[in-house]
């Protein structure tokens, strides 16, 4: 299987100028005016009053992005969450759950599937070891949350930064290397709302190798970990590298990937001197049909993948799940943990909060 080679697609055309901009992009600038004027509309009627955000009982950490694909998201709010459990904080997590069948509220557990959950909250879920809640109201999720675990410090919304019903205390806002784009509203540039100066309860965080705004941040460091065999993932054993780079040098090895943006897990595993086919699949793809023939000789996964295969799906194909070490450090000024903490303590401001 070779790498598949397609005519760009209008999709694909459009969103590579909603990097540059382009004749396609300035043809969708009037939906993207008509898109801010909206926007424009539901802010007004939130600081006027005509609609307040649901009322809940702890704070509301949203981990969020302006940019539409793929920023990071997810691997922020696993980070996010280790640093929370380091300071004797109890955290929950409410999510959309895009992908997943029906709007409602549901409670993951460890035996909720990707297409009752969402790919990304039992990602969440089985790697952040915390109580999960997902739903399109995010505020009737993490009430349902609250109810089911009212041992809860606070929750950390995975997206969630323009659903204005829900409250929050801070905002993680999250970037990759795409910046802003061309600076354009959808549907002609990639932003969800327009951009704005950093408000006192933000931090901005870079899933890249350096700012790609002018937004003062912190740049996250992301490498892979290494890799487990998928029966191994599920039974909780963790990954190491050893076992990721042993399969330099196997033949016949696939590479899956359904992200929004492929084509980094395809970067960093030749990064370490694998070779493989790559087989990049639709974002939150689901895995009805195995995506490789059944004499494949090795596939590598990412565990936003590994989540909706059980090893019993997979037959006698050898697969490995590659995973990811994502750590948020260093600002210009200070460190994200001592900015956390600056948040924390004014969130909780009667509990020890440790150094």
């Amino acid at each position: 299987m070779s790498p598949s080679l397609h005519r760009p697609t209008l999709a694909d055309r459009l969103q590579a100028q909603w990097l540059s901009g382009g004749a396609l992009s300035a043809a969708l600038l009037p939906l993207s005016w008509l898109y801010r004027g909206l926007l424009a509309l539901r802010t007004w009627m939130y600081r006027s009053g005509l609609k307040r955000p649901g009322v809940l009982p702890v704070p509301v950490i949203v981990v969020g992005n302006w940019i539409v694909g793929g920023a990071g998201k997810t691997p922020t709010t696993l980070a996010l969450l280790a640093l929370l459990r380091a300071r004797g904080l109890r955290a929950g997590v409410v999510s959309r759950g895009y992908g997943r069948q029906g709007d409602g509220v549901h409670l993951v557990t460890r035996v909720s599937t990707a297409r009752e959950a969402g790919d990304e909250p039992l990602l969440i879920h089985l790697r952040g070891r915390v109580p999960v809640g997902v739903g399109r109201d995010r505020v009737a999720a993490a009430r349902a949350l609250l109810t089911a675990h009212s041992e809860l410090d606070v929750l950390v919304s995975d997206d969630g930064l323009q659903h204005w019903r829900l409250p929050r205390s801070l905002s993680l806002l999250v970037f990759d290397e795409r910046g802003l784009g061309n600076g354009r509203l959808l549907p002609a540039g990639p932003l969800r709302q327009p951009p704005a100066p950093l408000a006192a309860d933000q931090l901005v965080v870079y899933n890249a190798p350096q700012p790609s705004t002018a937004l003062p941040g912190f740049v996250a460091r992301r490498r892979l970990a290494g890799a487990v065999p998928l029966a191994g993932w599920w039974a909780g054993r963790p990954a190491d590298m050893p076992t990721l780079l042993a399969l330099r040098g196997r033949p016949g090895l696939l590479a899956c990937a359904g992200l929004a943006r492929p084509q980094r897990f395809f970067d960093m595993l030749a990064g370490l001197g694998l070779a493989f086919d790559p087989v990049p699949l639709p974002d939150h793809a689901d895995f009805t049909d195995l995506p490789w023939p059944e004499d494949t000789a090795g596939v590598l996964l990412t565990e936003k993948d590994a989540v909706k295969l059980p090893p019993d799906r997979v037959g006698r194909t050898p697969v490995w799940v590659v995973t990811l070490d994502f750590a948020l450090d260093a600002g210009p000024a200070l460190d994200f943990e001592a900015a956390l903490d600056i948040h924390l303590q004014r969130l909780f401001p009667s509990r020890w909060i440790n150094d």
